[in-house]
């Protein structure tokens, strides 16, 4: 990315989620496409400044699981079983192009930035197109080549050295971080899922992939092996940290155990399960995985289950769904379900202090909402969070910045070609 000149964002309410979670009002000092500084009042003046009083600032959010590219299929496979939808999705997936690959991501990046979201994870194959994309419109994307067995891909070659060959091209660029991103324990055999453990390792990066998402899943593999899928990848010795296992929404105690052992991240996606009605209530196991300490971020899934990439509703979706399930109001508070959408998800990726919070030092992934948007107001410092969390909608998202650089400006998308994603939505290259 290209140097931006220093800014200051003046008076206003700063959602920090520092470690003390400081609402306050000040000014933020962003340099370099870092955080500088963060105060009541900072001295220092900027290349350019602004008024932010009218603004509730915050950490851009993160989207911890999705597959961007299917926005394009987004209606394709509503009100469908899972089986059905799968069976669906792997028909699409079989005629699937760079070229529309690209135009989904464009438009899912698109719709991810109107609404405050800075960066995500996401898993697909064709990654080349999606990374084009971030770049194109400024989004940092933590982007996982799909590994599976090659007897159950559609994918040209094999996928494991597809996934090492796309780490190679993009490893250095700043706003695409690339990764191994295995499918899950019905298309992956052992050999595959320690092959991509250790490509993560070489790298140095994360490695993402689908766990325990139904039950016919986990009494599939429990048929096959004679265990659950947590268990047989905890036997296998694949489990470890610098992990991102999404829903998990069926795992027992001692696979919740495992995961906290291991330090191995989830990303929970509420209305993707709810959905597609993945069972036990669709939800998972969020406040135990996190009373293990394990990191729990929020993911959106695909257009096609979830219909919707707000980061926003997710948090709500969220807080309501467990709440109802349990019987507790108090479980889920709104400061919890904001940490999962932002430095929990940041933990997850191995970005805890860089991405997710407003304090010195982090990069400027920031996103300004208009204090007088009848879905968040009125605001006040103590009502800030629960207002945002629980009343906010995409409406109130006035600027975002990635890395320091504004890519959404007066509700609108600075980067990337207004007339191509009006071309994309009209006229999409696939349906």
């Amino acid at each position: 990315m290209s140097s931006t000149p220093s800014l200051a964002l003046r008076g206003a309410i700063i959602v920090s989620q520092d470690e003390q979670r400081r609402v306050l009002r000040g000014d933020v000092l962003v340099r370099d496409g870092k955080i500088a500084a963060v105060a009541p009042k900072v001295e220092e003046k900027a290349e350019v400044e602004m008024d932010a009083r009218d603004f509730l600032l915050t950490p851009g959010f993160i989207n911890l699981h999705t597959h961007v590219a299917n926005t394009l299929l987004k209606g394709v496979a509503d009100d469908m079983d899972f089986p059905q939808f799968l069976e669906t999705m792997f028909s699409f997936d079989a005629k699937r192009t760079e070229v529309d690959i690209e135009a989904g991501a464009l438009l899912g990046i698109s719709e991810m930035l109107l609404g405050g979201t800075t960066s995500f994870l996401d898993m697909y194959y064709g990654m080349d197109a999606v990374a084009r994309a971030c770049e194109t419109m400024g989004m940092r994307g933590f982007l996982g080549w799909a590994v599976l067995d090659p007897a159950f891909t559609t994918q040209k070659g094999v996928p494991l050295q597809n996934a090492e060959a796309f780490m190679g091209r993009w490893k250095h660029h700043d706003l695409v971080h690339p990764l191994p991103a295995p499918q899950g324990v019905y298309v992956v055999n052992e050999e595959n899922w320690l092959g991509a453990r250790d490509l993560a390792e070489r790298h140095k990066t994360i490695v993402h992939y689908h766990l325990s998402e139904t039950l016919q899943e986990v009494e599939g593999h429990v048929s096959k092996s004679g265990l659950r899928p947590t268990e047989w990848l905890d036997k296998i010795g694949f489990l470890g940290p610098h992990q991102v296992a999404a829903h998990s929404v069926w795992q027992k105690n001692n696979e919740i155990e495992m995961m906290g052992r291991h330090g191995t991240a989830v990303a929970h996606c509420p209305s993707s399960n709810m959905k597609l009605a993945s069972g036990g209530g669709g939800l998972a196991p969020v406040v135990e995985l996190r009373e293990k300490k394990v990191a729990v971020g929020l993911g959106t899934d695909s257009s096609t289950s979830s219909n919707s990439l707000s980061m926003l509703r997710q948090m709500q979706l969220a807080g309501l769904a467990h709440k109802h399930a349990r019987h507790d109001p108090k479980c889920l508070p709104a400061g919890a379900l904001l940490d999962m959408a932002t430095v929990e998800g940041a933990r997850a990726l191995g970005m805890e202090g860089q991405l997710g919070v407003i304090a010195p030092g982090a990069r400027a992934d920031l996103a300004l909402f208009e204090l007088s948007h009848p879905s968040l107001a009125p605001v006040t410092l103590d009502k800030a969070i629960p207002n945002l969390v629980y009343s906010a909608n995409e409406g109130a998202v006035h600027t975002v910045l990635v890395g320091g650089r504004v890519v959404v400006k007066d509700h609108r998308l600075v980067s990337g070609s207004a007339e191509q994603l009006r071309q994309i939505a009209l006229d999409p290259p696939l349906r």
